[in-house]
């Protein structure tokens, strides 16, 4: 027997500081950076496009861990389910930060930190998450199509964002790009051994690009509320895209883009129908609890 009586032991064990449970012994991305808004940025536009980039995350992250328990190897469970936790730490950064620069955003629940606020009182219309985020995948496919996709276009806004002027959110893309970089390649990874595959899945991976196409326009349409322009990255997307798509034997699909609503997307609050099936899962215990703490 070594000094610790029982295996909980070793879950509060504290070696140079570095605990591996409790979410502990970690490196914090925003540790030494200022987080007073500098002299010169409009904090409202930091704090609309910080909240654009972390409803993104955000829904996404729930989206993949409604997987969780339901992928065919655990190996994939926990890659995805780590997929999900990069992309639910981005979105708690970005929504603290966008709290943190105009604090009119987040709903009074005085019992919430301000970025659960955000995620979990808001209505639907107050998310301004593309709609690629919130679309249900109907099969293993669809979910690294789908994750292929967002991850390649918000690398490169990520790699761009990692000069902006405001510090934290530059911190908060320099992290990110790390993150993003696996999440594109563990996407890629598959698509390709689909689509190279048996017939089958050669088949079920062309569906799932298409059905998946005519949300990719939005991701490149720019709003004013954006501090990097999506349509300047486009190129590049389009580029790591066709690869993909080559090296799967992939034909790119020729379908007509997701309209607008009332000439509104969901930058502007529009949604699908999907969207709000998403709320009603992720926020039910807050919005049973509102005074709760945890």
């Amino acid at each position: 027997m070594t000094q610790h009586d029982s295996p909980f032991d070793l879950l509060a064990r504290d070696d140079e500081d570095h605990r591996w449970a409790f979410g502990t012994g970690f490196t914090d991305p925003l540790a030494g950076v200022d987080t007073a808004v500098p002299e010169g940025v409009d904090a409202k536009a930091l704090a609309a496009y910080c909240l654009m980039l972390g409803d993104d995350a955000l829904i996404f992250s729930h989206r993949l861990q409604q997987w969780i328990t339901n992928l065919p190897e655990l190996e994939e469970e926990t890659a995805v389910a780590n997929i999900a936790l990069d992309l639910l730490g981005q979105a708690r950064m970005l929504l603290a930060r966008a709290a943190g620069a105009d604090p009119s955003l987040a709903p009074p629940v005085l019992a919430y930190p301000q970025e659960d606020r955000l995620a979990f009182f808001r209505t639907e219309s107050q998310f301004k998450n593309v709609r690629l985020a919130e679309w249900a995948d109907g099969d293993f496919a669809e979910l690294v199509a789908r994750l292929l996709i967002f991850a390649s276009w918000r690398l490169a806004l990520f790699e761009r964002l990692r000069d902006t002027a405001d510090p934290v959110l530059a911190a908060i893309a320099a992290k990110g790009v790390h993150e993003l970089t696996y999440h594109r390649d563990y996407a890629a990874g598959w698509v390709v051994r689909l689509g190279e595959g048996t017939e089958l899945s050669h088949e079920r991976m062309q569906r799932a690009v298409v059905a998946l196409w005519p949300f990719v326009d939005e991701l490149f349409i720019d709003h004013q509320a954006e501090l990097v322009a999506p349509s300047g990255v486009r190129g590049e997307v389009d580029a790591v895209l066709d690869t993909v798509f080559e090296l799967a034997a992939l034909d790119r699909p020729q379908v007509a883009a997701l309209g607008a609503v009332a000439g509104r997307r969901g930058r502007d609050g529009a949604h699908t129908e999907a969207m709000g099936y998403v709320l009603a899962e992720l926020q039910s215990v807050a919005r049973a609890n509102p005074e709760a703490t945890w």
